[in-house]
């Protein structure tokens, strides 16, 4: 199903077409922001995304579903669609790397998850608990896509918020540079097995927060 069962099989016709549009990676490109979530002790406890996908995945991804009103979707009729997605996410490692003091940590599965479709696009919002709550010094998170079949970009505008963080916390956002034009000059089997087969690192959103 294309080059990657991303999805799972509800998208499956959707990752087809997109792959057959286009000739190099990426093939779909997410606006991502984030929320830092904390308790009252100060231990960060997860993250929240909100990801809306390119308008062309998102036309793709909604074809054959039945809507009591032409061209609009209400979270109810999406909330199979949602469900499948963040199942299938899991095989990815969420696209969400933490780590605490250097030492890596792990979700559990999302929570809270929903789709909602606005403007012609899909936004998949989901809770990625921490397995354990953490309270270090520094914590880093990065978002992306090893592979590249998928471009994240953070939001321009109010991209990552700590959520209940201690006032002393401060965050960073590093952007990645446009890899695009570099992945189109690269063959498609590359991404799949060969050197470049972790390309995305190269362009992963990072987020860093320091607390006293």
């Amino acid at each position: 199903m294309g080059m990657r069962a991303l999805f799972g099989s509800l998208l499956a016709a959707a990752f087809t077409l997109v792959a057959d549009a286009a000739s190099a990676h990426p093939h779909v490109w997410i606006t991502a922001t984030s929320e830092l979530l904390y308790a009252e002790d100060g231990s960060v406890t997860g993250v929240r995304h909100a990801w809306t996908f390119d308008d062309m995945f998102s036309a793709y991804a909604v074809q054959g579903l039945e809507a009591k009103t032409k061209g609009a979707y209400t979270r109810e009729e999406l909330g199979p669609l949602a469900q499948t997605n963040v199942e299938s996410l899991k095989e990815y490692a969420y696209f969400t790397f933490a780590k605490a003091d250097g030492k890596k940590e792990r979700f559990q599965e999302p929570i809270d998850y929903f789709l909602d479709y606005k403007d012609t696009v899909l936004t998949l919002h989901f809770t990625l608990p921490l397995k354990d709550p953490v309270k270090p010094r520094q914590l880093v998170l990065e978002v992306f896509d090893r592979s590249f079949f998928i471009d994240f970009q953070m939001a321009k505008n109010n991209p990552v918020k700590l959520v209940g963080a201690p006032s002393a916390c401060q965050m960073k956002l590093d952007r990645p540079s446009d890899g695009t034009a570099t992945a189109q000059k690269l063959n498609e089997q590359t991404f799949t097995d060969g050197p470049n087969a972790n390309f995305g690192m190269m362009f992963a959103n990072k987020i860093t927060v320091d607390c006293p």
